[in-house]
């Protein structure tokens, strides 16, 4: 997309997609990489976890769906509208997901998203994943902007973003469509230091 304005993008198209998605090192031992397809039997099973299906609407019904998922992720990264990690220990083990998506190269913003693992819950892994992967984005990157919304409902995910400097701006009214019906989402944001 090309941009009708005189002020140059925040971030220089070609910047990112001309290159490889990035692993990612955590606290904590953490370490974001791309998705790989030996991957979907654990992404697919984590949909089984309630809590995971109460949060997240969008959810794969097959292993080859999962597939299809991660070859779309790795598009997104090419014409850099997304990145989609996967979150492992240094054992390689899954612990999570976390993800940058509707990235707006031209006002320098994205938006986080995670889910964790049942085992893994209580380890800081959310909070490791999304420290990392901010800094990651604003410093290395070039990203203005990051923001965060969850469900006025889950506590979990306020607190990973509170703990992780993720600033609340407010409450989108009736924005997210749950299974249990509409849903307030609350609205944080991290941004670069001037």
């Amino acid at each position: 997309m090309t941009r009708d304005v005189s002020t140059p993008p925040t971030l220089a198209p070609g910047s990112l997609g001309g290159s490889r998605q990035p692993v990612i090192r955590a606290a904590g031992g953490l370490v974001l990489r791309p998705w790989e397809r030996a991957d979907a039997p654990v992404f697919l099973a984590a949909y089984e976890d309630p809590e995971i299906r109460h949060w997240h609407t969008r959810r794969p019904s097959t292993e080859e769906q999962v597939r299809e998922w991660f070859d779309t992720y790795a598009r997104d990264w090419q014409r850099e509208s997304g990145g989609h990690w996967a979150v492992t220990g240094d054992d390689g083990e899954v612990r999570g997901r976390i993800a940058l998506r509707d990235m707006e190269f031209g006002d320098g913003i994205a938006e986080a998203a995670y889910w964790v693992l049942p085992a893994a819950r209580g380890a800081g892994v959310a909070s490791g994943a999304l420290a990392a992967l901010s800094a990651w984005a604003l410093e290395e990157a070039g990203f203005w902007r990051i923001e965060l919304d969850h469900s006025t409902r889950n506590h979990a995910s306020c607190a990973v973003a509170t703990k992780c400097g993720f600033a609340p701006e407010g409450v989108k009214r009736g924005a997210g469509l749950h299974d249990d019906g509409r849903h307030d989402m609350h609205l944080h944001a991290l941004v670069r230091d001037r």
